[in-house]
């Protein structure tokens, strides 16, 4: 299975803010839509960063309340890792695992697409296992 696969099931939105967007306002976005990070971009760049629920949390812990009134800009990471449509879900779990991050933007030929979760992944990868587990089944069955 693919990241483009479960894009097909999950949905190609993306909540992205604009650079200048201040952290609190950023909260109050993920405290909302019930999702651990958004995207920064502006009219010109299809992905300038990411901003994540742990990004805020080390910001705070660095700065104290003084983090909510820094800006996207200032608080994403800049460049992160990126999967592409053909990633498979293997793929994308190795990378989130090894590089310790749980969102990962997809871009397709440079244009954003989608984003995915470690939670994402882990359904997709569960529901792929059922799938081959239920195939056995099926083999054994008929081969009895």
């Amino acid at each position: 299975m693919t990241v483009a696969a479960m894009l097909k099931h999950k949905g190609h939105d993306v909540v992205s803010v604009q650079p200048t967007v201040s952290v609190a306002e950023i909260t109050h976005l993920l405290s909302g839509r019930r999702i651990g990070a958004v995207v920064v971009r502006d009219g010109t760049e299809p992905l300038l960063g990411l901003v994540s629920e742990r990004d805020i949390i080390h910001a705070l812990a660095a700065k104290g309340a003084g983090a909510l009134e820094l800006t996207a800009g200032q608080l994403m990471t800049h460049a992160p890792q990126c999967a592409t449509p053909q990633t498979t879900i293997t793929e994308a779990m190795e990378m989130m695992t090894e590089g310790r991050f749980r969102h990962l933007p997809v871009l397709d030929h440079g244009a954003l697409v989608g984003i995915v979760s470690i939670g994402d992944v882990v359904k997709a990868r569960i529901m792929q296992q059922e799938q081959e587990v239920d195939s056995l089944k099926a083999y054994v069955a008929g081969a009895g």
